[in-house]
């Protein structure tokens, strides 16, 4: 969930019985240092922190250039200038500088999103005796997680908003819903199996366990929650009846991931061959996002969903866990 929480979620529902999350692809290191530290002394529970193990890419000239075209007439209407775009909010990968940070407070779990960092900083983490998790979006990746030294196989099924954590392959058709990659991981795998996509309430947490996991990931039923971070056009977008539809987009980051439809995803997308690699795509991305926000408008803003917001609803993260936990 980065960009849409830091540490006051994560504290909020460890406190309430749930493992909470630290999203730290998006933090500096001075920042995951910051919030780590507001987390261990607000909490004696178990954490997590997550991150991306993406390849940086490689800057593409010809292609930035034709994806600053495409964006043109929006410029244009929202009367910028294509000249003042900036780096644009990054998405770093795990690396050596942050696990530095990470030993000083050795976080009980850690997570990843697009496979797994360098078998020498795995092998840094585990040291000091952190369980580890990563995203599987088919039974190949889950086997792949397996064999590379995985304690626990989070399956990410296709209703779960945000990227995708697929990594063996781009091709979106072995893509599956969770309820039915929870039971084929479950069978393939001698590890646990935890199930993320879709679960938004006590009956959802019920079923996945029936189909064998070990637990549930929940993103999209916070997003309401006061502890997020979630901007007002998000909030005001998950609450209406375009919360309805969602799709997998590359236009806010060059990566597909779930949010719910709006004019950028329908009119450039909802996937681009223009879009630069992730996560390039965001610079050009940024002032059109701004200037929008800033009139109300959330249409050129990514509005991160999962398939099924129905249980998405103001209450507190404590709350929310409490009840998920009925299940």
């Amino acid at each position: 969930m980065a960009g849409v929480q830091g540490s006051d979620m994560a504290i909020a529902v460890c406190n309430a019985g749930g493992l909470g999350s630290l999203p730290a692809a998006m933090l500096s290191l001075s920042d995951l240092r910051a919030e780590l530290s507001r987390i261990s002394s607000a909490t004696d529970r178990p954490y997590n922190v997550n991150f991306f193990c993406h390849d940086a890419p490689a800057f593409d000239a010809q292609r930035d250039a034709a994806w600053r075209l495409a964006l043109v007439p929006y410029y244009q209407e929202l009367a910028l200038d294509q000249g003042a775009i900036g780096a644009g909010p990054g998405r770093a990968p795990f690396t050596a500088e942050a696990a530095d940070v990470l030993e000083e407070f050795k976080p009980p779990v850690i997570s990843f999103h697009f496979g797994l960092p360098s078998a020498d900083l795995l092998a840094r983490v585990k040291r000091w005796g952190a369980t580890v998790l990563s995203s599987a979006t088919t039974v190949d990746e889950g086997l792949w997680l397996q064999a590379h030294g995985v304690d626990i196989v989070i399956a990410q099924g296709l209703e779960a908003g945000g990227h995708r954590g697929h990594f063996l392959s781009h091709d979106l058709t072995l893509q599956m819903g969770t309820f039915a990659l929870v039971p084929q991981l479950v069978k393939a795998l001698k590890v646990p199996v935890v199930a993320a996509g879709g679960i938004a309430d006590a009956k959802g947490v019920a079923a996945a366990l029936a189909l064998g996991a070990v637990g549930v990931q929940v993103g999209t039923a916070y997003l309401l929650a006061p502890e997020a971070t979630t901007s007002k056009v998000h909030r005001a977008a998950l609450q209406s009846h375009a919360a309805c539809h969602t799709a997998l987009t590359n236009v806010f980051t060059g990566r597909p991931a779930r949010g719910i439809v709006n004019r950028l995803v329908s009119t450039v997308g909802p996937l681009s061959s223009q879009a630069p690699e992730f996560p390039l795509a965001t610079a050009a991305i940024a002032p059109l996002r701004a200037k929008a926000e800033s009139l109300g408008s959330g249409e050129f803003s990514p509005l991160w969903s999962g398939q099924n917001a129905s249980a998405c609803r103001e209450a507190s993260a404590a709350d929310i866990t409490r009840a998920l936990m009925a299940g």
